[in-house]
């Protein structure tokens, strides 16, 4: 079974911008089916401000939120199969780019850090295995080639 999934990505050029100086805004827009528009950018720490926009979303930010959301929907998943009662789930979810030893720039690793509260009391164990089954069952960390690893915060 494929699944196709679509974002369209719009940038265009403000009044007076010298493009061919690179002096041109990197802001831009990702738009979804579902109808919600996001703004993104460069990161300022690839391309400075004000070429960059800091409040929108960076393709770098993105990469990292969506390991951390795919890890997160299979743990909830798992979770209330097995009849647990979640009541908050937070990661703060850390990625570090850098030098690759073939000198391409690229994610080296992401650290997903997990915390899930739940109404009453969990098996930290069961927790412990459910995050490595969710891990497993990622389709965005499986589809990586870097180490993508999971340090849950009890």
């Amino acid at each position: 079974m494929n699944h196709r999934y679509e974002a369209t990505v719009e940038w265009r050029a403000s009044g007076g911008e010298a493009f061919a100086t690179r002096r041109y805004s990197r802001a831009h827009s990702w738009r979804f089916d579902g109808g919600v528009t996001v703004p993104a950018s460069s990161s300022p720490l690839v391309v400075p401000l004000p070429l960059s926009d800091a409040a929108a979303v960076d393709p770098e930010e993105a990469l990292v939120a969506s390991l951390a959301s795919c890890h997160k929907l299979f743990f909830l998943d798992l979770a209330s199969r097995k009849g647990l009662d979640l009541a908050a789930y937070v990661d703060r979810a850390v990625g570090e780019m850098g030098k690759r030893d073939d000198g391409k720039i690229a994610m080296l690793a992401v650290v997903l850090h997990p915390q899930a509260s739940f109404v009453g009391e969990a098996d930290p164990a069961l927790v412990v295995d459910l995050h490595h089954q969710a891990h497993a069952l990622c389709y965005i960390a499986n589809s990586m080639n870097f180490p993508v690893t999971v340090e849950p915060v009890q």
